[in-house]
């Protein structure tokens, strides 16, 4: 049986983490293999509060490898939209990694090598022919695929539901290896394959969720929401079978592996137990986890924004709640900021008489997200409203153009998102371009 263990921090993380590796070394196999390098992986999508990995556990568990002896780097590719670099600033893993002496990685500042998805979907599950079918990985994560028998890998999520994957747990984690350019293009309802793609490619050694806190209704919760949407567990959830790890995890929601895609699809494709009657939990005990938590996003949105969704087609995993959580977070944590009087229109079949509705509602700009709505009525808004008023979302879940688009048309700046100066966010970018990155970010400084 796979072993999966649930630890209760009583006392400190530092004691949790010596608890859960305690539990690790019990079961036989050692932490660290040959070259003794271990390269961990945080959820540090953003900076925005009760989004990302604990700095607090990532110190813990950086310190207890240390005193193994290990070599440790840390390693992200923030989501879509953000630098890595100011990520790990505000978040404290750049302070951190600097007082441990663990040495980061900025993925989406590496060369890359290209990998191919083995899904094919047929012409009637997307006769749009968008779907990407090859994706880029950084040189760090294809070294540690190429030299699994001498590298560790520690995979460290937070436990977070997902508006659009259900959870954002160890396997979904992952998603933060292919290149920016390379998530958005097929982020529909391919999602869940695409997730256990890369998890069939690369398996994490040991996975940890920091379950410190949880967030539900989604991943990207409203600041000014935390008292509903942030629950705290105060434990630690980990084991070497991340599927496992992840059906514990998602057991905690309330959640069984059939009502998260990817996790079921794993399971079928004898990619880890996803059975729970066939995994042991340790520590603490999981029939006390009695409660459902919903994940989907909180259907609460500003009644100046008008949302309008396709009748025949729109994706949850992409044009649907990736602008609506973004625009969530923008009217609700910064009301004195934001203007309403704007559109959205996703998906596909639309009105014929959708301009002559909106105008007559007095509504003249908006943003057009996702392929489906682009192709189909993007260019009769432009040619009637300009093309300045109609911002076009390439991709289904493009949140750098996404977030450009929402951030002009409420009369904001990305610097007012920011808790840095004008000069510092110039400063980071620079630096990152000068090495190279690859991330898409908003142009709306």
């Amino acid at each position: 049986m796979s072993e999966v263990y649930i630890i209760d921090i009583k006392e400190s993380i530092e004691v949790a983490i010596n608890e859960f590796f305690s539990y690790l070394e019990k079961a036989g196999a050692p932490i660290l293999k040959s070259s003794k390098r271990v390269y961990i992986k945080v959820n540090g999508i953003d900076f925005k509060k009760h989004t990302y990995t604990s700095p607090e556990v990532l110190e813990a568990l950086i310190v207890y490898l240390k005193k193994k002896g290990a070599e440790v780097y840390v390693m992200e590719n923030s989501t879509q939209a953000n630098l890595t670099r100011i990520v790990f600033t505000i978040t404290g893993y750049k302070e951190v990694c600097e007082k441990t002496g663990a040495k980061i990685i900025f993925l989406d500042e590496e060369d890359t090598s290209p990998y191919e998805f083995k899904y094919k979907p047929s012409v009637e599950e997307d006769p749009r022919g968008y779907n990407l079918k090859t994706y880029r990985l950084p040189k760090t994560i294809v070294n540690i695929i190429e030299n699994r028998d001498s590298i560790t890998y520690i995979n460290l999520p937070k436990l977070k539901t997902h508006s659009m994957a259900v959870v954002t747990l160890g396997i979904k984690n992952q998603w933060g290896f292919p290149q920016h350019a390379d998530r958005g293009k097929d982020h529909n309802y391919n999602l869940h394959s695409k997730l256990v793609e890369v998890y069939e490619l690369i398996k994490p050694d040991i996975t940890i969720i920091d379950g410190i806190e949880g967030t539900i209704h989604g991943h990207y919760p409203p600041t000014a929401w935390a008292d509903k949407l942030v629950i705290p567990f105060n434990i630690l959830i980990g084991g070497r079978d991340t599927l496992a790890v992840d059906v514990v995890g998602a057991r905690i929601f309330g959640l069984t592996i059939n009502e998260v895609p990817h996790l079921r699809i794993a399971y079928e494709r004898g990619l880890g137990e996803g059975d729970l009657n066939k995994i042991k939990v340790i520590g603490k005990n999981i029939e006390s986890y009695n409660k459902k938590y919903e994940w989907d996003l909180l259907q609460k949105f500003p009644e100046n924004v008008k949302i309008i969704k396709g009748k025949d087609l729109v994706c949850r995993e992409g044009c649907q709640n990736n602008p609506l959580s973004l625009l969530q977070c923008l009217a609700f944590d910064y009301p004195e900021k934001f203007k309403g009087g704007w559109f959205i229109i996703m998906g596909k079949g639309h009105d014929e008489d959708l301009i002559n509705q909106l105008k007559a509602e007095g509504y003249t700009k908006g943003l057009v997200a996702g392929y489906c709505a682009v192709d189909e009525v993007g260019q009769k808004l432009r040619k009637e409203f300009g093309r300045r008023n109609i911002f076009f979302s390439g991709a289904c879940n493009n949140l750098a153009d996404t977030a450009t688009a929402e951030l002009k048309l409420s009369g904001m700046s990305a610097l007012d998102l920011v808790p840095l100066s004008p000069e510092e966010v110039m400063k980071f970018i620079q630096e990152a371009q000068k090495h190279g990155t690859t991330a898409l970010i908003t142009t709306a400084f």
